[in-house]
């Protein structure tokens, strides 16, 4: 699974589920976050983890 975030065409984020991790793309974003919540990162990178378990068990329904 890969999680793209883009703002106006420009990719700011990016998650991969083989690493685990989000990445942020954009400098001006990840302060913005920072700024906002100073743990934003690995807090985003669970939610992300969340998102996966969820896709995965609504594949898992879909394919039967």
């Amino acid at each position: 699974i890969v999680i793209v975030q883009m703002v106006d065409e420009v990719q700011i984020e990016y998650y991969d589920s083989n690493t685990q991790r989000s990445i942020p793309k954009q400098d001006w974003a990840e302060q913005a976050n920072r700024d906002t919540d100073p743990d934003y990162l690995e807090s985003d990178t669970e939610s992300r983890k969340g998102n996966q378990q969820g896709f995965k068990a609504n594949m898992g329904i879909l394919k039967q």
